[in-house]
């Protein structure tokens, strides 16, 4: 027992000297750590001191002296920003430069934001800056918009040192570019579809970081995890390259130019609580290019001399563009100088190509001083020229000209189908150099008008009379339309026996107009001044259909004469004479897509433009029916701005609609062509083109305009219950005549049935939310409107006739007319 008590004794003493030694232990951690804290505190404290410049930019540094000198330590990059450039404007312009597969394209903008760079304490602010709400310093007011329209902080950075005469600041910019700052990132619309969760700092870094005089590039690689990437899906991962440039705004804005919508104008705009209006006010001003007169030329200006602007408008083709295409791409940027000497100036835009990489290896598209033809490798039919502008005076900077590569393609298919059957060097699926150079000197020509500041003029081709377009003389002088900027491909009006007649657009008319009216410099003159000047150049030419200006229309196409790929003033001759050509293509489809060796992709392809072609033509046509016409006009001119479509026209194109379209368009179902592109999918066709045109005739707006029509005009009016008897006649017309219905006549007359369905039901359509410039809208209170209750008495009526006439067909036209029976039934009564 004792010896027992003596062992539990030395146990106790054991385990005592353990606690002892473990509490020493804790405690000695506790001290090491809270000095390793201290210390890291100390050092952090250091860090964030003001330094001597010396001690900060150590001689290692590698410096690029420009708009800011940036200096690169090991992998930290440094700003020295002199003191006069703090509070300065700058534009910060972000654009993907190279990217994975599936993920937009390189050299596609991200986005474009103001920054003014401020000194707070011992700390610079990057602040964003916005010009959206303005009024003069010198009003009261302007309190009031300063206080309403706080910058925010989009980063802030420690100041390192001073410049040894203190006239600069020197900070660390690498987080900036290193961290997720979603101003200069990846867009959000990409972080939503490929459900990106965070950034991977891992695989994130800068790729260089260089300055010039009036701006610094920076790239930086971006990695981002990512639930559902586009590409290499396995990596979970979407990296891509981002270029941000910083480019410094003049110091004294351009003189503004403001807009009037009688002109096709880009424009940018500013709400101003400090004009003298009884309310706040929008000035929107134009997006252009700044090209002033030499002081030693104004005289000779003044006489009317054509004189050299300042400073030119610069396009450089992109390295990558292939040699073949430079030069018409090339005749397509210079062919604007016709414009220009309207506007006074000779010789003011030039197509150059780039430095080699020998002769200038730091030039690149990316920066922001150069505009230039970026050749894309991306498989999307289109082109595309947006520009980057001053949005104080609407200046514009630069602008770059996004030329996709399979944009042949698309010119390809258009120009087949649109003039194969009168021009035989378009007979091939595949264009001689010089076919396709012209082309691409189209599309080139078009997109520079985008980068000079103007929009799609969809009322140009309306100018033109239809006959007129078959005539040699006048489309060699006049092209397809006045205006480039219109849709008007090629004159698929022109018929094989129209020798000599011009098949392209040119710089017409209006384009030199345009840019005379936005361009040419009224000297001595304020903005403000300039306003009743430019409304006389716009009253020379009122009720002239040649300088008119009609609208882009998204949606619903309200105005007939501003549609997209139509030509001509008459809907109904021109598709009649393109649907000539069409039948004549169709047969010679075979012969002229094939090759021996090859398979039938390309016929496919052309037979699908065919269909297309066909397409936009019952459009054309049936956009006339509840349209309106809209001509701006100001308060100084006569006539209405508004003008519903002829009655006697609406009622023809719904007749042309019948007899094209919904008699089936027989035509179109070669089975020879069938048996070598498809094993099915005929019938599906031409139900689909079918139903597409019906749905838009039956739309609401369209339905809606007619009541009002009916309202305000009586019976000048073409009423919707007139169409909708014309309509029933024309797709129902077998009950009347006692045939048998086919197979493409039962799922017309189905898609009928569905549409009325939908009416019925259909819900009050929301205002667009976009631009309403180009997103037309006609509102409609559906369940307090005549539209139900026309459409419930075309049903009844529709069901008293097929059970008055359902005998004397066959088995298969029965059962489709009682399923119809059915169908109305359920509609009208749907328990």
């Amino acid at each position: 027992m004792k010896n027992y008590i003596k062992v539990l004794g030395i146990a106790a003493m054991l385990l005592l000297t353990a606690c002892g030694t473990s509490k020493k232990t804790a405690k000695a951690q506790a001290y090491k750590k809270a000095a390793t804290a201290a210390n890291a505190a100390s050092k952090k404290s250091k860090s964030n001191e003001i330094q001597p410049y010396d001690k900060v930019i150590t001689k290692e540094a590698k410096t690029d002296t420009g708009l800011f000198n940036v200096h690169k330590i090991d992998d930290a990059y440094f700003y020295e920003i002199p003191d006069s450039l703090l509070g300065r404007e700058m534009l910060m312009v972000t654009r993907i430069a190279k990217t994975a597969s599936g993920l937009g394209f390189g050299g596609g903008k991200e986005n474009t934001q103001v920054l003014r760079w401020e000194k707070k304490d011992k700390k610079i602010l990057l602040r964003v800056v916005s010009h959206n709400v303005v009024a003069d310093e010198d009003l009261p007011v302007h309190e009031a918009v300063v206080n309403s329209n706080f910058e925010p902080v989009l980063f802030t950075f420690p100041i390192k040192a001073f410049s040894k005469d203190s006239t600069t600041t020197v900070i660390d910019v690498s987080d900036l570019f290193e961290k997720d700052v979603n101003a200069i990132g990846l867009g959000s619309r990409y972080r939503k579809r490929y459900k990106v969760s965070r950034l991977d700092d891992s695989k994130s870094f800068i790729e260089s970081v260089k300055s010039y005089p009036l701006n610094i590039e920076a790239r930086h690689v971006k990695t981002y995890n990512a639930a559902e990437p586009p590409s290499n899906a396995s990596t979970g991962t979407i990296s891509i390259e981002i270029n941000n440039s910083m480019v410094l705004l003049p110091k004294e804005p351009m003189k503004r130019r403001y807009f009037d919508e009688r002109v096709g104008w880009f424009t940018s705009s500013q709400i101003d609580y400090g004009s003298e209006a009884q309310k706040s006010k929008t000035v929107t001003y134009l997006d252009r290019w700044r090209l002033e007169v030499k002081d030693e030329d104004i005289e000779k200006f003044k006489r009317g001399e054509l004189v050299e602007p300042k400073k030119q408008i610069m396009y450089y083709i992109d390295r990558a563009t292939p040699k073949k295409w430079r030069k018409y791409i090339k005749l397509g940027i210079e062919d604007w100088q016709v414009a220009f000497e309207a506007a006074g100036f000779k010789n003011a835009i030039i197509a150059k190509d780039p430095p080699t990489v020998e002769a200038d290896p730091e030039w690149t598209p990316e920066d922001v001083r150069y505009s230039v033809v970026r050749y894309l490798a991306s498989p999307i039919p289109n082109a595309n020229g947006p520009h980057v502008s001053d949005p104080r005076s609407g200046e514009i900077l630069e602008s770059d000209i996004n030329w996709y590569h399979n944009v042949m393609s698309l010119v390809n298919g258009w120009f087949f189908v649109q003039t194969a059957a009168s021009n035989p060097d378009a007979r091939t699926a595949e264009f001689s150099d010089e076919v396709m150079g012209e082309l691409i000197r189209f599309v080139s020509s078009h997109e520079v008008g985008h980068t000079l500041g103007l929009p799609h003029n969809m009322g140009s081709s309306a100018a033109y009379k239809v006959e007129d377009l078959r005539n040699p003389e006048f489309t060699k002088k006049y092209g397809t339309a006045p205006s480039i900027m219109d849709y008007a491909r090629f004159n698929y009006i022109a018929q094989p026996e129209d020798k000599g007649v011009a098949l392209f657009p040119n710089i017409g008319i209006y384009d030199k107009y345009a840019i005379s009216w936005g361009y040419r410099p009224i000297l001595d003159k304020s903005a403000k001044a300039e306003k009743d000047i430019l409304n006389s150049w716009i009253l020379e030419h009122a009720g002239d259909p040649m300088y008119r200006f009609g609208h882009q229309q998204v949606g619903d196409v309200v105005d007939p004469s501003s549609q997209t790929e139509d030509l001509g003033d008459d809907a109904i001759l021109a598709s009649a004479y393109g649907i000539k050509n069409l039948k004549r293509i169709v047969p010679k489809l075979i012969e002229w897509t094939t090759k021996d060796g090859y398979d039938y992709k390309d016929l496919k392809n052309m037979y699908g433009h065919v269909i297309s072609q066909f397409n936009r033509y019952m459009g054309h046509v049936s956009n006339n029916i509840g349209g309106v016409y809209e001509d701006y006009k100001t308060a100084d001119q006569e006539g209405a701005v508004y003008t519903h479509v002829d009655k006697a026209h609406q009622k023809n194109c719904l007749s042309f609609i019948n007899k094209q379209l919904f008699n089936t368009p027989e035509w179109l179902i070669d089975t020879n062509i069938f048996n070598k592109i498809e094993y099915s999918g005929s019938v599906e066709r031409v139900r689909s083109m079918q139903a597409r045109t019906l749905n838009n005739i039956l739309s609401l707006g369209k339905m809606a305009r007619m009541i009002e029509n009916e309202s305000l005009n009586g019976n000048n009016a073409y009423t919707l219950t007139e169409m909708m008897r014309d309509l029933r006649n024309g797709i129902w017309s077998e009950l009347n005549t006692g045939i048998n219905i086919d197979t493409y006549r039962r799922n017309l007359q189905r898609a009928y049935i569905d549409r009325l369905e939908y009416l019925m039901t259909a819900e009050t359509p929301k205002s667009p939310s976009s631009n309403s410039s180009y997103n037309k809208f006609t509102p409609v209170n559906t369940s307090q409107s005549d539209i139900r209750a026309v459409v419930r008495a075309e049903l009844n009526t529709l069901k008293r006739l097929i059970n008055s006439r359902l005998g004397g067909r066959d088995s298969m036209s029965r059962i489709h007319l009682k399923d119809a029976v059915e169908r109305i039934n359920i509609i009208l009564d749907p328990q």
